[in-house]
C-alpha cells in the first residue's frame, strides 16, 4: 500500500520525512498532530544536554552517591554549554565513578546490582577509565548496567542476541560488523553526530500545534534522573494548571504529578529508569492515565 500524502517519521531529537521540508515552528507540525496524533508520552527522556546535566550531578549528591567536594569539583570544572568537556571535568567524574559510586546499578540506586556483570565490579575499576566509559555528559551515555526484578536481565539479552543463529533468525548484522550488540553501544555513542543539544523547542512546536505531551521519570534512576527532567521542564515555563499533587494506585502514593498548559508530568515513586520493569502497577495507572486523557488519580 502506497501512501497518497508525505510519511512523516518523527524521530528521537528530530524529524525525517519522505518528502523534502523542514520542521521548524508549530505550523510545521500541524499535519502530523492531526493525522491521529494528539498526544506524546516520553519516560525518563534526555531532553536538554545543558539542564540534564545539571540536574543529573545534583541528583548524585542529594541521593548521597558523591562526596560534596566532588560535586563541588564537577559543578566547578564542568562547563556543560560545550561540545567537549576539559580534562579537569573529566577528572572530577571520574573520580566520582571510580572511588564514590560504588557497584550499584546505575539505572536503579536501590536494588541489587548484577554481580556477573564485568563492568560494575570494582576489581575492574581500573578498565573503567574515560575513554571507555560513556558518560551522559554532553551528548553520550552512562554505560548501562542492567521485586519481580533480575539485574542481569541486560546480560541475558547481549549474549541472546549475539548468537549467530539468533542473528540469522532476525535478519540482523548482515554486514558483519567487528563488534558485539550491546544494549547500550560505545560505537554510536561516539560517531553519533546529529544528535541535537536541546528538544525543548521541539517540545514547544508540539505543544502550539496541539499535541498533549506526558513525560514521567522513575525516582531511582541515576542516569536521566527527575532532577535532570525537571531543570528542563522548567525552563519550557509553562503556565500551571493542576499544581502538584500526589497521585495513587489504590491507598499507595504512585507518584507525584503537575499538570500544565500542553504537559503533564510524573514520577513513579520506586521505579528506575524502565518505569514497567520496576513498577508495572504504577506504570499501568499511569498509561491508562495517559490514553484516556485524564489527570492521574487522587486519595480518596
Amino acid at each position: 500500500m502506497v501512501a497518497e500524502h508525505p510519511v512523516e517519521i518523527p524521530v528521537f531529537g528530530r524529524v525525517t520525512r519522505s518528502t523534502e521540508g523542514s520542521f521548524s515552528g508549530p505550523n510545521a507540525w500541524t499535519s502530523w498532530t492531526t493525522a491521529n496524533h494528539s498526544a506524546l508520552q516520553v519516560g525518563n527522556a534526555v531532553i536538554d544536554n545543558y539542564f540534564d546535566s545539571i540536574g543529573t550531578v545534583n541528583y548524585w549528591w542529594s541521593h548521597a552517591i558523591i562526596s560534596d567536594q566532588s560535586y563541588k569539583q564537577i559543578i566547578g570544572s564542568c562547563n556543560f554549554t560545550l561540545e567537549n568537556t576539559s580534562d579537569q571535568c573529566n577528572a572530577a567524574v571520574n573520580y566520582a565513578f571510580d572511588h564514590e559510586f560504588g557497584n550499584i546499578d546505575q539505572y536503579s540506586i536501590y536494588t541489587p546490582s548484577c554481580p556477573a556483570s564485568p563492568s560494575s565490579s570494582p576489581a575492574n575499576t581500573t578498565t573503567n577509565t574515560a575513554a571507555s566509559r560513556s558518560v551522559r555528559l554532553k551528548n553520550s551515555l552512562l554505560r548501562r548496567r542492567v521485586s519481580g526484578y533480575d539485574p542481569c536481565t541486560e546480560n541475558y539479552a547481549e549474549k541472546y542476541y549475539n548468537r549467530p543463529d539468533v542473528q540469522k533468525a532476525l535478519h540482523a548484522n548482515t554486514t558483519g560488523i567487528p563488534y558485539k550488540w550491546t544494549a547500550c553501544s560505545d560505537v554510536l555513542a561516539k560517531y553519533w553526530q546529529d544528535s541535537q543539544f536541546s528538544v525543548l523547542p521541539i517540545y514547544k512546536d508540539l505543544i502550539a500545534a496541539g499535541l498533549k505531551i506526558w513525560v514521567f521519570s522513575g525516582d531511582t534512576d541515576s542516569v536521566v534522573p527527575v532532577t535532570a527532567t525537571r531543570f528542563s521542564l522548567n525552563h519550557l515555563n509553562l503556565k500551571i494548571k493542576t499544581r502538584w499533587y500526589p497521585w495513587y494506585t489504590g491507598s499507595q502514593v504512585g507518584g507525584w504529578t503537575e499538570v500544565y498548559d500542553g504537559l503533564t508530568f510524573a514520577t513513579v515513586r520506586g521505579a528506575g529508569h524502565e518505569v514497567p520493569l520496576f513498577q508495572p502497577k504504577r506504570a499501568f495507572v499511569l498509561f491508562q492515565s495517559f490514553l484516556a486523557g485524564k489527570e492521574l488519580p487522587k486519595h480518596v
